[in-house]
C-alpha cells in the first residue's frame, strides 16, 4: 500500500497491518514514543475500532480504516478545525474514484452517500514526549460493507454501485489530506476550508435537529462560523453550537422496527 505521489513528495508515510485493535490507538502510541508525523497507519480489520462519544465502529476486512498522525499541526486552539480539514478532502477523495456518487458532508465529521452514512471522523489528541501536540485524525469507509441495525440510514459503495479498490481510495485520501492540510496552513486558510466544507454540507437552509447530551434543539441550519460551530436559527432566536449530534430526516430508518446500533 502506497500514498499517493502528492502526499509521497511531502513526506508522508504509511504502514499497514492485517488486524489491530485499533488503527487510532497505534497512531497515538507512535506519537507518545516521539515519531515525527505525517504517517499513516492503516490495518485491514479492526478488533476495537472508536467512533466519535464512545461509540464502537463495526471494521470488517474490505472497508478502510486509516489514522494520519500529525505533529504540531497548528495551534491547540485551531486543531478542531482538523475536522473540516479532513471532510473537504475525504470528500474530494470520494469524488476521485466515485466521480458520479452524491456526496455530501453532515456537521460535524461524517461523509454521507445519497443521504446515508458511509463515513466517520475521529480526531483525538496527545502529547510527545517533547510535549508537542500529537493530533490523530481517524477516518473509516465502508467501501464494502456497513452495519444493519443502525438508528440511521447507512450505506457502503458497493451496496450504491461503486466498485472501488480500498487501496485506490487510501491513495486518493492520502493525496487530498496533503492538500487541504496545505490549504488551511495550521489555521491561517480556515477560510477556505469552511467555504469548501460548506459548498458540500448536508441540510444547509433547512431544519435540523441537533441532540446534545438529553436535550434536542430545532431550527434552520444557516451556515457553520468562523469557529467552525453549527449556526442555527431557532423560533427563540440564532444560536451557534460546538458539539452535538446533527440528526437528518434523510438519515431515519425507513420504516419503524429497523436499523439500530451505533456505528
Amino acid at each position: 500500500m502506497r500514498v499517493g505521489a502528492l502526499a509521497a513528495a511531502g513526506g508522508y508515510r504509511v504502514e499497514r497491518f492485517d488486524t489491530i485493535s485499533s488503527t487510532n490507538d497505534l497512531a497515538m502510541a507512535r506519537g507518545r514514543a516521539g515519531d515525527a508525523g505525517r504517517l499513516w497507519i492503516v490495518a485491514d480489520a479492526q478488533t476495537g475500532g472508536r467512533g466519535r462519544l464512545g461509540r464502537t465502529w463495526v471494521s470488517p476486512p474490505g472497508n478502510l480504516f486509516a489514522s494520519l498522525l500529525l505533529i504540531d499541526p497548528a495551534p491547540v486552539a485551531r486543531a478542531p478545525e482538523l475536522g473540516f480539514v479532513t471532510g473537504v478532502a475525504l470528500s474530494n477523495a470520494l469524488t476521485r474514484v466515485a466521480p458520479s456518487a452524491a456526496i455530501s458532508l453532515k456537521w460535524p465529521n461524517d461523509a454521507l452517500l445519497d443521504g446515508a452514512k458511509l463515513s466517520g471522523v475521529l480526531l483525538e489528541a496527545t502529547t510527545t514526549p517533547e510535549g508537542r501536540l500529537a493530533c490523530v485524525i481517524g477516518i473509516g469507509v465502508n467501501c464494502v460493507a456497513h452495519p444493519d441495525g443502525l438508528p440511521y440510514r447507512a450505506t457502503d459503495l458497493a451496496a450504491a454501485g461503486f466498485v472501488v479498490a480500498r487501496d485506490d481510495l487510501f491513495a486518493a485520501l492520502a493525496d487530498e489530506m496533503a492538500r487541504a492540510l496545505a490549504l488551511w496552513d495550521a489555521g491561517a486558510g480556515f477560510a477556505d476550508i469552511r467555504l469548501a466544507w460548506l459548498s458540500r454540507a448536508a441540510a444547509l437552509g433547512h431544519r435540523i435537529d441537533v441532540a446534545i447530551g438529553d436535550r434536542l434543539i430545532s431550527g434552520v441550519f444557516r451556515t457553520i462560523d468562523e469557529r467552525g460551530r453549527l449556526a442555527l436559527s431557532t423560533d427563540s432566536g440564532d444560536i451557534h453550537i460546538d458539539a452535538g449530534d446533527v440528526l437528518l430526516p434523510s438519515l431515519s430508518p425507513p420504516r419503524a422496527g429497523g436499523e439500530k446500533g451505533n456505528n
